[in-house]
């Protein structure tokens, strides 16, 4: 098969390692792609919200499958046209990646079906936002509705901090359209775990669990980022909690969206937290997570490829899916400022000397032979280990061999299961 798949991060970098490993794939494209993908596909010089020269690209080549791996184009609806134009892709359409695209439409989804999650008031006016977030106590989280490269979402540690929130998404509108509403949230305590789920409408099949680490600093202090670290599997949070959310949320989920005529196929992420009263839903999005993917695909025994193809044929239900046992650990190395201004540009030097590790691209460039950073979050660093100890101290030793300037990382990625 002729696959093609969109995007440039450190999630298709991992997604284009995964299918790379397929039998059944003779030639591996990605667009727009990035220095490291270079290595493993042909990277192609076409941007993701770019449908028509993505759909004209895919029947030139003859591609046999489109996997769409970021929210932007799978909420504009780049499924839908490639479906109109004949060309079989992956990932949902836009009336079901609505889960993500909309934080409103998730929140009244859940609170219709029943399904645990954060207490919670809409607005599409700011003088009400404001009054009712007046009436309510800090710590609170203000989200904007609509995608917002993962920024749209504010922890507020006062009111001050909230309010300045809501003034910048809703007065000043630095989202955007993406703020035109919000979600004001009750700030819910407790352990984290992203749990991802390959959906074909109402057969869900969970991945492994993994915990993501959003704030940019050391014991998640600082502003949140898309994501400094991840790690899987959690030895720390029994499985009776997945099943619980398994059982109270994600299949519950699947099965609301089937319901209201929007039936999800792809890969849908339960952001959840472990609350005194029970596992709640903070978020839902439509694709991979970034950078959960690059703990979760190093774990996969089956072939990526045989699951989508599943997928789209709805017989997920009869498609074995294995794991390893194995632990992995992804520390990101991001460029000195992230998540606000950052330089672009630097050489990065030392890949060559990386050991034990998987090293995927996140903001990278290759310009004149020379892989340079071209993004906040540039390097995922994967140590894969018989142990959560062992991954780590992998992948810590492999970043600690490469160099840009400005470089930065957490150093305490995955500490959480061991204490």
């Amino acid at each position: 098969m002729r696959v093609l798949v969109i995007g440039r991060g450190g999630r298709e970098h991992a997604i284009v390692w995964a299918l790379s490993k397929s039998p059944k794939i003779s030639k591996l494209f990605c667009a727009p792609g990035n220095g490291g993908i270079a290595g493993l596909a042909e990277c192609v010089p076409i941007t993701e919200l770019q449908f028509e020269e993505i759909s004209t690209f895919a029947k030139e080549q003859a591609i046999d499958l489109v996997m769409v791996a970021p929210d932007d184009p799978l909420a504009a609806g780049l499924v839908d046209h490639l479906e109109s134009k004949g060309i079989e892709a992956f990932g949902p359409r836009a009336n079901a990646a609505i889960i993500e695209g909309s934080k409103v439409f998730m929140k009244e989804l859940l609170k219709k079906y029943n399904i645990p999650t954060a207490a919670y008031e809409t607005f599409d006016a700011y003088e009400p936002a404001l009054a009712y977030l007046r009436s309510q106590k800090a710590p609170i989280v203000i989200k904007a509705d609509g995608l917002a490269a993962g920024k749209g979402v504010t922890v507020a540690q006062t009111m001050e901090e909230a309010e300045e929130a809501l003034r910048d998404i809703m007065v000043d509108q630095v989202f955007g359209k993406s703020g035109a509403s919000v979600v004001i949230e009750e700030f819910l305590t407790g352990q984290e775990m992203s749990l991802l789920a390959f959906v074909d409408g109402s057969t869900v099949r969970l991945m492994v669990p993994s915990q993501d680490h959003k704030p940019v600093f050391d014991n998640d202090r600082g502003p949140n980022t898309g994501g400094m670290g991840t790690y899987s599997p959690l030895p720390h949070i029994p499985e009776s909690i997945v099943q619980e959310a398994l059982a109270n949320i994600v299949q519950p989920t699947a099965d609301a969206m089937v319901k209201e005529g929007r039936p999800f196929k792809g890969v849908l992420y339960a952001g959840l937290i472990l609350t005194p009263n029970g596992v709640k839903t903070i978020e839902f999005n439509a694709r991979f997570g970034d950078p959960e993917t690059q703990v979760i695909l190093p774990r996969l025994k089956t072939d990526l490829l045989d699951i989508f193809l599943a997928i789209n044929n709805g017989t997920l239900a009869d498609q074995p899916i294995e794991w390893s046992e194995d632990a992995a650990v992804c520390v990101i190395v991001a460029s000195g400022g992230y998540p606000g201004p950052y330089p672009k540009g630097l050489p990065i030097i030392g890949l060559e000397n990386v050991k034990d590790s998987l090293v995927f691209h996140a903001g990278t460039a290759l310009e004149n032979g020379q892989i340079v950073t071209n993004g906040g979050r540039v390097l995922g660093i994967t140590g894969i280990g018989k142990d959560i100890v062992e991954a780590r101290q992998k992948a810590y030793a492999d970043a600690d061999r490469i160099h840009f300037g400005g470089k930065h990382y957490r150093t305490d990625i995955a500490m959480k299961a061991l204490k």
